[in-house]
């Protein structure tokens, strides 16, 4: 996984935005997007040109939908995405792969230009830089003992998640992330992990979502004591 603070982001100009229905992008996660439409056909154009990099943003309420094409109010935390791999398709379209950096809150949203399609808006970046990981270490332990010795376990996603858990070479802000998008689907919750700057209270969210998960768990094994029906797993 890669370090945050490898990639610069210049939180002193305007960043390009792409407003999505809920959280899809997470500092360290790597998604691929199909971009279709022309305002952002020309905003892939415009970063490709530059830093490579635009900010997944998340609409507010739902009535995005009926002015999906307009300007609909978003939410403030944003995640910025870096694009390391990109194939231009016929018609401007575009195959990418994009990187979460940081996060990121908007500040003020520019004015709609004629010129350009999309939306921008100045950010600023959430939570320090320089973060104490020592601190960190009981919550790393705790994430341990719970993926290892509880019902847990039984996710897919658990042993690739021990595997950086037990590598001290990966800081226990990056494991924290992955948790949050492999394990975690709650999209409120992600959207709380997402606007949170400390690492610390993110540790205490997804610790209390991982409780209620087990306790789910373990009480759908209480109540079915044969095996499990085939093809039945947790995912």
């Amino acid at each position: 996984m890669a370090d945050e603070s490898s990639i610069q982001v210049h939180f002193g100009r305007p960043m390009a935005l792409f407003p999505l229905d809920s959280v899809t992008l997470m500092p360290q996660q790597v998604v691929p997007v199909h971009i279709f439409e022309p305002r952002y056909r020309q905003m892939i154009a415009s970063a490709l040109d530059g830093s490579g990099q635009f900010a997944m943003a998340i609409f507010s309420g739902g009535s995005w939908k009926q002015n999906y094409h307009g300007r609909p109010a978003i939410r403030p935390a944003v995640c910025i995405g870096h694009i390391v791999q990109h194939e231009t398709l016929p018609e401007g379209r575009y195959n990418i792969l994009v990187q979460g950096v940081c996060r990121a809150r908007i500040l003020y949203e520019l004015p709609a230009s004629g010129e350009k399609l999309y939306r921008e808006a100045m950010l600023e970046p959430i939570g320090e830089t320089d973060i104490d990981q020592e601190s960190l270490q009981p919550a790393r332990d705790k994430l341990d003992d719970l993926l290892s010795h509880t019902s847990l376990r039984q996710f897919r996603a658990t042993k690739p998640v021990l595997e950086y858990i037990h590598n001290d070479q990966i800081p226990t802000t990056a494991v924290l992330e992955l948790v949050s998008f492999t394990i975690l689907n709650d999209r409120e919750l992600r959207y709380k992990l997402l606007a949170e700057g400390d690492p610390a209270i993110r540790a205490r969210l997804i610790f209390d979502e991982l409780s209620s998960l087990r306790a789910l768990i373990d009480r759908a094994g209480t109540q079915h004591s044969e095996e499990w029906p085939k093809g039945c797993s947790w995912n």
